[in-house]
């Protein structure tokens, strides 16, 4: 509707019930009048309740000097007090300004969900009067006298953003269905850690890979490489990563329990996400190294414990992550306040690792996606665990292969690789082949329905060898 202009405009609604959005939506900033914005300016702040009285002294001082240089005044407050109300109509009609009422027709239920989505929602008590009294006004406005009575319903206030696309806008999958993110788990990078860190990144960003991950260690494992070798703070990197504006999804494989807080985590993860543009997810886990927590001053609880504080830990971050700032009383955890800024773009994903009968259910059951090993058969209990309770939680799997240029050049990087193991055993276990060996190998994954292939190699020595691996993604 086009309403007069210049006027005198008169917001009547509860809270949440759009009047900001939309005024703010069709009006200048300086064209309303605000008691909340008052409020800040004569006061602590928009919720001060102590300086209501200046604010609206305030208010009407503003509200006669626009009207009478015969400016467009936008006024927002509640609007259900008569007595202003009738006063402000007598104002217009003494200046000669079209009179004008926008009266918000939002359902109960959506003022409710946008007041407790909001950093200071509106006590629920308070909230139900200002509903009842608006029920109770709306049928007399029309015999006020207005010379416009405009009615915005819910659709023309909504100040829901758009929701990002997890994916990037052409998802990075192989011909055979896979997402494959390179997991970097050793660090020989000189001395110019960051520059090897960025060369790295790019690479994988370039020969396609659809994301990278980090380890989540104190110490670095035996498994990998020596003790006294670098293994960086995951999340600290990972916001290096971010800042070099690649495509790549981020995030750690995986986040044990036992390191932080969860809410910590949530933190870290939920910024990272912001950073990226919603390509981050949190890998997370019961911690197994009881050396590394010794080292570091940290308590390592027996199996049972930790598994509690995994399926703790889950229900805490997505309380985190959720919409508003309201407490959360949830099956395992209860929480004064959900107050998690900046949130994340969009729904952040929750990967467990592990392969015990208990991480499996916690991984069907609270999370998004299960990371378990990728030898075959026992990958394919673990699928049919996993099915048995859910449908659609993903499955993706670490694999750790040695990948040669020919089959020469494979055998030689198991008499390098191998150390004490012997040559066969290690061949095997490590699938040593050719990338075309790893994608005949990889077809059975995907047809097995696995969604994700988190990909180690234990020469990963800088982007050169990134680039080795980019005949995988084709």
């Amino acid at each position: 509707m086009n309403l007069p202009d210049p006027a005198l405009v008169v917001l009547v609604g509860p809270s949440g019930s759009g009047k900001s959005t939309w005024a703010g939506a069709r009006y200048r900033r300086d064209e309303i009048v605000s008691s909340d914005a008052l409020r800040g300016v004569v006061g602590s702040g928009p919720h001060d309740l102590d300086a209501t009285g200046d604010a609206f002294d305030l208010l009407e001082r503003v509200v006669a000097a626009r009207t009478g240089r015969g400016l467009t005044t936008v006024v927002d407050t509640l609007g259900t007090d008569q007595v202003r109300r009738r006063a402000w109509l007598a104002r217009a009609r003494e200046v000669g300004l079209p009179a004008v009422l926008v009266v918000m027709d939002t359902p109960d239920a959506e003022c409710r969900r946008r007041n407790a989505a909001r950093d200071r929602p509106v006590p629920a008590p308070v909230l139900a009067g200002q509903l009842t009294r608006h029920r109770a006004l709306v049928p007399e406005l029309g015999l006020e006298g207005w010379d416009v009575v405009h009615t915005v319903t819910a659709e023309e206030t909504s100040a829901e953003p758009p929701k990002a696309s997890r994916e990037p806008a052409v998802e990075r999958r192989t011909s055979q269905g896979l997402k494959v993110v390179l997991q970097v788990s050793r660090f020989p990078w000189g001395e110019d850690p960051l520059a090897w860190l960025t060369g790295v990144a790019r690479a994988a960003d370039q020969a396609g890979f659809a994301g990278l991950s980090l380890m989540d260690h104190l110490i670095q494992i035996p498994q990998v490489d020596r003790a006294w070798a670098s293994i960086p703070e995951p999340w600290v990197t990972l916001g290096a990563v971010a800042g070099l504006g690649t495509e790549l999804e981020l995030g750690t494989l995986v986040t044990p329990v036992t390191f932080r807080a969860p809410g910590i985590t949530a933190k870290a993860a939920a910024t990272l996400d912001v950073l990226t543009g919603g390509r981050a997810f949190v890998g997370v886990g019961a911690g197994w190294w009881e050396r590394e927590h010794a080292a570091y001053g940290l308590d390592f609880p027996p199996p049972r414990e930790r598994l509690d504080a995994l399926e703790r830990g889950i229900e805490t971050m997505k309380a985190l992550w959720a919409a508003g700032t309201k407490p959360h009383d949830g099956a395992r955890v209860s929480l004064p306040e959900t107050t998690c800024y900046p949130r994340p773009v969009g729904t952040l994903p929750v990967i467990v690792g592990g392969t015990g009968p208990r991480t499996l259910r916690v991984a069907a059951t609270l999370g998004d996606a299960a990371n378990v090993p990728s030898a075959r058969p026992a990958l394919d209990g673990y699928v049919e665990t996993l099915r048995r309770r859910s449908e659609s939680v993903r499955v993706t799997v670490l694999d750790l292969p040695t990948i040669g240029t020919d089959r020469e050049d494979a055998w030689a990087r198991v008499e390098r690789l191998r150390g004490r193991t012997a040559a066969a055993a290690y061949a095997e276990r490590t699938h040593a082949g050719t990338v075309a060996d790893q994608r005949d190998r990889w077809g059975g994954l995907a047809d097995l329905g696995v969604d994700t292939v988190f990909l180690g190699v234990a020469d990963l020595d800088g982007a050169d060898d990134v680039e080795r691996l980019a005949g995988l993604l084709a």
